[in-house]
């Protein structure tokens, strides 16, 4: 029982919990208590007031403190309109110490009372019977008597469907007024609580086995459950697929590994609760196919980056993880897992430079493992090499030059040193100005860095890596004479392109001596193989770049000087090769359909600019996406294949040497033709609502449904369904129900149809219609009560019907409106109707059900009831009268139904074995006369109902017999008992019940007195 005390403004409404703490709660609010058993719990009003219990129009029981006064002020509150507030945490009261003799009460005037408004608060605790529930403090200078309140509300889920007792009581001053009576009332009950998700108990290929745990029921018990699913559709849209009082279910017809989402909710008699968090579960499958071998996307010096697609025959929902597993060069032959997960790509870190590794690739899902895939190959790529060691001189110095050499690096990076690199710098051995003097491929060269003595500072690196300094000075020579001066040909360094240029710098064979004209011009020629010498050059300065070369061509250069006295003689011819560049570029490469899935890429070779090429990289990309490396290597053609119908590719070649790569090929794009369409991936059986609310048998029909596979650039026009012999074709949907079947009848396979052709058969699927239904059964009545009705089945026609184990059987009943209700539904082969009304007629009807479906319902069967005999009654009472008589009377029973009943009344003499009537008839009462003295007589009675429609007569037990023994009558002395009155008394005593009770009194009392003997003797 819920009971609102209501806090005023101004009031301090306290509480005593159960640990002894107080707890305050200041108005205006409304406090709900509840109470076990309906009492008012006790409340302590401030003095001069006093607390009454009213009930509202909704039935609800409100505390009001009022005033004694008449005199005072009314302030109107309304429950109905003010606002639900939770209030803060309780605060303990300073002024209000339990014990206290002395309470503190603040005063409130009028008009400092705040507005008037209600609130409800919330606590979670209660209060048992016999404790102190709540305190409340009022003070009122003026106060009306009619609309003051104290209110209290629990409002907690905890609290649903419990027993609370309330009571109240009033203080005035130091005055406490008596607590009135408890009121007890129960909180209402509430839907269950959201359950928990169901759990997969078993599952099969086309099955799943669900079980669930019940919820808390809040005090209405659970009825039914709600299992909903999403039919493997993954839209979030949830259907109804099991309702009842089980707590497990079965889903048959499922597809095989096939993910599909459940959510549970409970109902009782109040309504129904949430549903429980969705869960996915899969039937099971089969093991995943051989996957393809990885793809190398991409290496580096320490990482590979692959790919790989899922296995064929795989569905979109199924859960595959993959295993990449590697075996190392040199390490064995056993490979050893990398990477598992479920990406379509990974990329391995930790690996050496310049070294071979083995991936292979291992498809998992629920059902287990696939076998390795085929093994890749593939190599990452080398590191820069180390420092080269120190150059040093070889030989001796030359006055025009000096041989260097130098080791290799000990560290090469993986791969073989293809050039070595020396730079050169003159005057000075801080390198602060280095021109490269040669890229040579040996590990000696001869350098002429200086013609008179100069000082040239030298060192020589590999791949970029900085090696050591060597200094070197050429020997002096005497003064040449001579007018004319002859000039040598030193190769330098440029920065424009090696492979296209040459830097020139001119040596003077002989120093400038005193009275010597100086030169004024140098003339540089240049000639090829196949060219006449050109002059590229004439100027003053000592050094020129000759540009617009070929890659790769060697070239002859010889310098002149001219000064006032003329041109002198040409120098030596000095020839020059130009460094080799990357390859032209590509052509486009032509690309020619080989099928529908294949294309054949070829090309001719670019321009050779002095290295052969090395190799030709063939980059792939489909529409507008990322090229990717579908072909390296030195030939001109190149077959891709697994490509998609339909579907827009573009390609692009480039040509790479030592030199470097050449510029890509311009793009060439191809659309690849429309194909026959994909196997059908998922084919299943299908619900029966895939016949459009069409006739439906499953012992004759199977509905079968299959996912759109892709149709490969043209549209699918039908599909072929392969059954027995014949072929069935089906114009559009992916649903069809095939009708004129017998049980146990096969399926092979489907296939979709397009303007191509027809695509390759599905996998088989092998479905069976359903037997029969089965035949309802014989129904008959193996007992008829007054209120029951044993009904048992099985025959039928004579002969026994062979029943499944799995086999359910419907009973229903009619009822009162004509219709027919379920009354048993269940394996048993019995069934007892009970409750039911005494000579009545009641129609039955029976269905069998099996996993091949519902059975038609039998023919109507009419049972009636018997009429129900009388009841028993209790011993009759027997009085002896005067003489040798006596009267028996017993109680009376009214009419059964309209039918009148009789009595007949039945006695046993001394020692005779059977029982006499004596009469019968309709009263209530009899004298039997001529009785003999010292004798036994027994009597009973037993009702007797006539039935007016049958003219039957029906009677019930007898009861319990009534014994009197005769005595002879002797004149009454003065002061002695009236024998009439003695008769009285011995019939009193005359029943077997009284004698039995006597003889269970004497073995109490004997007990009695042999456990006191006991005690006595054996305790002392």
């Amino acid at each position: 029982h819920v009971i609102l005390v209501q806090v005023n403004p101004g009031e301090t409404f306290t509480i005593r919990a159960e640990d002894g703490t107080l707890q305050c709660i200041p108005g205006p609010a409304e406090v709900p208590m509840m109470s076990p058993n309906g009492s008012i719990p006790p409340i302590h009003v401030p003095p001069g007031y006093i607390s009454q219990v009213r009930v509202d129009n909704t039935g609800v029981r409100r505390v009001v403190v009022t005033p004694q006064s008449p005199e005072c002020y009314p302030p109107s509150y309304s429950p109905a309109i003010s606002p639900t507030h939770h209030l803060p945490p309780y605060l303990t009261h300073p002024h209000f110490i339990p014990n206290s003799p002395t309470p503190f009460y603040p005063p409130v005037s009028p008009g400092e009372m705040p507005p008037h408004q209600y609130y409800q608060h919330h606590l979670p605790h209660m209060y048992g019977e016999g404790k102190e529930f709540i305190c409340v403090e009022r003070v009122f200078k003026r106060c009306s008597l009619e609309n003051h309140s104290l209110s209290y509300l629990l409002s907690s889920s905890s609290f649903q469907c419990f027993v609370v007792s309330c009571r109240v009581n009033a203080m005035c001053n130091t005055v406490r007024g008596s607590c009135s009576e408890p009121g007890s009332f129960s909180t209402l009950s509430s839907v269950p609580d959201c359950p928990l998700p169901p759990k997969l108990s078993h599952r099969t290929k086309s099955s799943l086995t669900l079980q669930w745990k019940p919820p808390v029921d809040n005090g209405s018990k659970i009825t039914n459950y709600l299992l909903e699913w999403d039919e493997g559709k993954k839209n979030n849209v949830f259907r109804e697929c099991y309702f009842g009082s089980q707590r497990h279910y079965k889903l048959t017809r499922l597809c095989p590994a096939f993910g599909y989402t459940f959510r549970l909710a409970a109902r009782n008699d109040i309504g129904t609760s949430g549903f429980s968090p969705e869960v996915v579960f899969y039937t099971t499958g089969n093991l995943p196919q051989l996957p393809l071998p990885p793809r190398l996307v991409r290496a580096g010096i320490t990482w590979i980056t692959l790919e790989w697609t899922r296995p064929d025959g795989c569905t979109a929902e199924e859960i595959i993880t993959y295993t990449l597993e590697i075996q190392e060069e040199n390490n064995g032959a056993e490979f050893h897992p990398k990477y598992t997960g479920e990406n379509l790509t990974c990329t391995v870190d930790g690996l050496k430079r310049s070294t071979q590794y083995k991936f292979r690739l291992i498809a998992s899902n629920m059902e287990g493992r696939s076998s390795p895939s085929e093994v890749l190959v593939c190599n990452t790529s080398p590191d820069k090499p180390g420092t080269p060691s120190k150059p040093c001189v070889k030989g001796a110095v030359t006055p025009y030059g000096f041989c260097v050499r130098w080791d290799p690096p000990q560290d090469n990076g993986g791969s073989e040193i293809l050039t070595y690199l020396l730079e050169i710098s003159e005057g000075n051995s801080d390198g602060a100005s280095l021109e490269s003097m040669s890229a040579i491929f040996t590990t000696v060269l001869y350098c002429q860095p200086d013609a008179w003595g100069g000082r040239g500072g030298h060192r020589c690196t590999g791949q970029g890596s900085t090696g050591c300094v060597l200094s070197a000075k050429s020997p002096l020579q005497q003064p040449h004479p001579s007018l004319r001066p002859v000039v040598n040909i030193v190769c330098g360094h440029t920065h424009i392109p090696p492979f296209t240029s040459v830097a020139l710098s001119f040596l003077p064979d002989c120093p400038t001596f005193e009275g010597a004209c100086e030169v004024t011009e140098y003339n540089l020629e240049m000639s090829s193989v196949d060219t006449e010498p050109a002059e590229v050059y004439s100027g003053p300065a000592l050094e020129c770049t000759v540009g617009s070369l070929l890659p790769g061509a060697t070239y002859s250069f010889r310098v002149r000087a001219a000064n006032e006295a003329g041109y002198g003689p040409f120098s030596p011819a000095t020839e020059v090769t130009t460094a080799a560049g990357p390859p032209g570029q590509c052509g486009a490469p032509m690309l020619t359909f080989i099928s529908n899935s294949c294309v054949l890429a070829s090309w001719e070779s670019p321009e050779n600019l002095g290295v052969d090429i090395s190799e030709y990289r063939l980059e792939w990309s489909c529409g507008e996406g990322t090229f990717e490396l579908v072909y390296c290597g030195t030939d001109t053609q190149c077959e891709i294949s697994n490509l998609t119908a339909a579907t827009h590719y573009c390609c692009r070649l480039q040509a790479t040497n030592q030199a470097g790569a050449g510029p890509y090929s311009e793009l060439v794009s191809c659309q690849t033709p429309a194909s026959t369409p994909d196997v059908v991936s998922t084919f299943c059986l299908a619900e029966q609502d895939c016949a459009d609310n069409q006739p439906f048998s499953p012992s004759t029909c199977l509905a079968l449904k299959w996912e759109e596979p892709c149709c490969n650039g043209a549209e699918i026009t039908s599909y072929t369904i392969a059954l027995e012999d014949r072929l069935i074709t089906v114009d559009n949907g992916t649903c069809y129900v095939i009708e004129g079947l017998q049980p146990d009848s096969e399926y092979r396979w489907i296939r979709a149809v397009s303007d191509i052709g027809p695509g390759p058969f599905c996998p088989p699927l092998r479905a069976r219609t359903r037997p029969l239904p089965p035949l309802p059964p014989r129904l008959e009545c193996s007992a008829a009560g007054p209120q029951s009705l044993k009904l048992k089945w099985g025959e039928s026609s004579g002969t026994r019907v062979l029943l499944s184990d799995d086999m359910v059987f419907s009973l229903q009943i009619e009822d009162r409106s004509g219709r027919f209700v379920t009354i048993y539904r269940g394996p048993s082969h019995t069934y007892k109707v009970q409750r039911l009304a005494e000579s009545s007629i009641y129609n039955f009807r029976i269905q069998a059900l099996s996993e091949a479906g519902e059975g038609p319902f039998s023919d109507t069967y009419t049972f009636s009831t018997t009429k129900s005999l009388p009841p028993a009654l209790k011993a009759p009472r027997v009085v002896q009268l005067d003489g040798n008589m006596c009267e028996v009377t017993w109680e009376t029973v009214p009419p059964m139904r309209g039918d009148p009943v009789s009595y007949i009344l039945q006695v046993l003499v001394g020692r005779d074995s059977e029982y006499k009537q004596v009469f019968k008839g309709d009263e209530s009462s009899f004298q039997i006369s001529g009785l003999q003295a010292s004798t036994d007589y027994r009597f009973r009675v037993c009702v007797c109902r006539r039935c007016q429609d049958s003219g039957q007569e029906l009677c019930g037990p007898p009861s319990p017999p009534s014994l009197l023994t005769l005595r002879r009558c002797e004149p009454v002395a003065a002061g002695e008992p009236d024998p009439a009155h003695a008769a009285k008394a011995l019939g009193l005593i005359s029943s077997d019940e009284q004698f039995a009770t006597l003889i269970v009194l004497g073995f109490a009392s004997l007990s009695i007195l042999i456990a006191f003997i006991l005690q006595y003797f054996f305790m002392k």
